[in-house]
């Protein structure tokens, strides 16, 4: 994941797909990465 590397980023999670604090938990991972929002929401 090389090329998320010292960016901020955003992130929209799925209810009945990938969770936000999912995405989130594997983007901490990347070092310099910033998370500045972050939710799951429900797209019908």
């Amino acid at each position: 994941m090389g090329i998320l590397a010292n960016k901020k980023i955003a992130i929209l999670g799925d209810r009945d797909g990938i969770p936000g604090p999912a995405i989130e938990a594997c983007v901490a991972t990347v070092p310099g990465t910033e998370i500045v929002f972050s939710t799951t929401e429900c797209f019908v």
